[in-house]
Order: C-alpha cells, then structure tokens, then sequence
C-alpha cells in the first residue's frame, strides 16, 4: 500500500483515540487542501498492508481507525483489509473521500472493491474542500459540502444518505 504516512493517537480525525492512515495519491487535488502533499500517486512510501495491521492493534486505547488521504478509495482492496482488520477488533472505522457517498456507489458498480470498503465503513466523510465553504466551527471536517454519513444505514436504507452533525 502506498502512504503519505501514519498517525496514532489523532484525536482529530474521528471521535476518540484514532489509528489515521494518509493513503498517497488523490486525483481531485482540491484547492486548499489540508494535505496537498499526499496528491502524488508516486510520492510516499510503500508499505505492507500486514505491517500497518499490525501498528494498529498494537494499543489497545485505539477507538478506531480513520482512512484519509490522499483518496482512500483509490487504493479501495488495501483500505478495505485495514478496516476489516479494525473491525474485527470492535474498532470503528471512518473514511475521508473527495468523492461523494452518491458518486461512490456509482463507482462500486464496477468495482466490488470500493463496495467492501464502503461496508466496512461506519462513518464517510465525503465531498472535495471547497475553499468558500470553509469553516472552522465544523467537527472533523473542513468545509460545509463535506457530510458525516452513517453508512450501514445510508446503505440499509435504499442508498439514503444520512447526515449527522
């Protein structure tokens, strides 16, 4: 798995203690972006999947595991054994995407990987950073568009999308 790098014991990236891994590379290259380092589909550093499963369980305080990025989704079958990896240990699992939660299912028609990660997701952040909707008053994401989706009940639910603040 190519990464732009780890983070353990964020507590900015989802509710509580969280493992955050930084997938490199992202196409949507949004202006303003937290971490225009990680566009780079070449730049970071490879790492075995096993290898990172293993940092994560290691302390057993992590409350659960955020993908971002860079685009998770762009290396989708890798992020999706991280999380079901979390989620057999009880942890719960947040994904940021610049792709909303609508363009995602639409691309997991194709593309089965996609499909599993958005399963094993409990919370989505989604949509691309727009500078103009900017706000630092919101909770875990940076501009007004993004949306913090319950994704099994989005998914249960006929692909309603669920919005919780």
């Amino acid at each position: 798995m190519r990464i732009a790098g780890i983070v353990q014991d964020s507590i900015v990236d989802g509710p509580g203690l969280r493992f955050t891994v930084f997938a490199q590379g992202c196409a949507h290259t949004c202006e303003g972006c937290h971490n225009p380092q990680t566009h780079d589909i070449n730049a970071g550093m490879e790492r075995d999947v096993a290898e990172i499963e293993a940092e994560l369980l290691k302390n057993p305080l992590t409350d659960g595991l955020t993908l971002s990025g860079g685009e998770p989704f762009l290396q989708a079958r890798d992020c999706a054994a991280l999380a079901r990896t979390a989620r057999r240990r009880g942890l719960n699992v947040w994904t940021y995407s610049g792709w909303t939660f609508e363009e995602l299912l639409f691309m997991a028609k194709r593309d089965p990987d996609i499909y599993a990660l958005l399963e094993l997701t409990d919370v989505l952040v989604d949509g691309r950073f727009m500078p103009g909707e900017r706000s630092l008053e919101l909770r875990w994401r940076g501009s007004r568009n993004q949306r913090l989706i319950d994704v099994a009940k989005s998914l249960r639910d006929e692909y309603a999308v669920t919005i919780s603040a």
